[in-house]
């Protein structure tokens, strides 16, 4: 779930946390070209006409943006060494059980040409260098939080792993990585062994969000980035993000969302989505996932919003931190 190409449409950016505890702590963007709002204050990415929901909608700014990198992250099945350390237990979100989650897996992600998978997980694996540069300072303050303070952490969409070097450094992090692609698993251990992580404290999960193959209150921290724009439910997979989380732990998100209603962005998001569904694996250009986010049940949701250059018709992004 958690693929990036280069042709694709979209792109995101990142915050910081201050302390790893049950209450999220605010979030300060590194750069000044990014609007900054809390929870209580969480908006729409829409005009301010529209009436929805208990929220405010955002002010967005139009750019255009490339979305480079989708997540696989769908639902899942995993492999026999996590299935060890964390047995698969039914979900609480989707009462589903361990033999379902191959054909939970197949149903959301359909097998696809080993050529095709490969050659999606290449293009993403050299195709979002200029993306990941722009993000580099929010990511490096984003899952420095993550150091010293999550033992467990699972990846959702974990793509070529390009998050790895950010928060996977340390000795004692036991990370999962999970993604539907399975030719992603060597670009994720590579990445892996290149931010310090030993092999035997990276397991690669086949999945898809909407059926995570871990226990309930499983880990300490769940990473996503550009993975809701292409699961097949996003609320869903919200859900079972805070089944393997434990009381306390915190869920980190980059995400891009619709542009204004009203502006040229969003009426080139609305012409190009059909297609940017087609040749980004399901991508979305018109979802509105931070308010999904906010509406998700979590304690509390810390939401900031981005416009990256190297991110053309994915922008704006929302990034930040849910507690659950």
């Amino acid at each position: 779930m958690a693929v990036k190409s280069s042709f694709v449409l979209f792109s995101s950016s990142i915050p910081i946390i201050t302390s790893y505890s049950p209450r999220c702590s605010k979030l300060k963007p590194p750069r000044g070209k990014i609007t900054a709002f809390s929870c209580s204050d969480l908006r729409y990415d829409d005009d301010d006409d529209k009436q929805k929901a208990p929220m405010k909608r955002s002010h967005g700014e139009s750019f255009c943006c490339i979305c480079g990198r989708r997540r696989f992250i769908e639902g899942a099945t995993a492999t026999s060494t996590a299935l060890a350390m964390f047995p698969i237990c039914p979900s609480n979100a989707s009462n589903l059980h361990s033999d379902d989650y191959m054909s939970v897996l197949n149903k959301v992600h359909p097998p696809r040409s080993d050529w095709y998978e490969e050659f999606y997980a290449s293009v993403l694996d050299k195709g979002m260098d200029s993306y990941e540069a722009e993000i580099a300072d929010y990511k490096l303050q984003l899952f420095s939080n993550l150091k010293g303070k999550a033992q467990k952490v699972l990846e959702i969409g974990i793509g070529t792993g390009p998050n790895l070097k950010y928060y996977a450094g340390e000795a004692d992090v036991q990370v999962f990585g999970m993604d539907p692609n399975r030719k992603m698993e060597k670009y994720a251990q590579a990445a892996a062994e290149a931010a310090g992580l030993p092999l035997t404290n990276f397991e690669f999960l086949q999945a898809v969000g909407e059926a995570i193959p871990l226990s309930d209150a499983s880990v300490d921290a769940v990473v996503g980035t550009l993975v809701l724009c292409s699961v097949k439910d996003v609320d869903m997979t919200l859900k079972e993000v805070k089944r393997v989380l434990r009381p306390g732990g915190i869920y980190l998100f980059v995400e891009h969302v619709a542009a204004k209603d009203g502006t040229v962005l969003r009426f080139m998001q609305n012409v190009l989505d059909p297609l940017q569904q087609t040749v980004a694996d399901g991508c979305h250009l018109t979802r509105e996932t931070g308010m999904k986010i906010s509406e998700a049940g979590f304690s509390g949701v810390e939401l900031n919003k981005a416009f990256l250059s190297s991110a053309f018709f994915i922008n704006p992004q929302v990034y930040g931190i849910a507690c659950k």
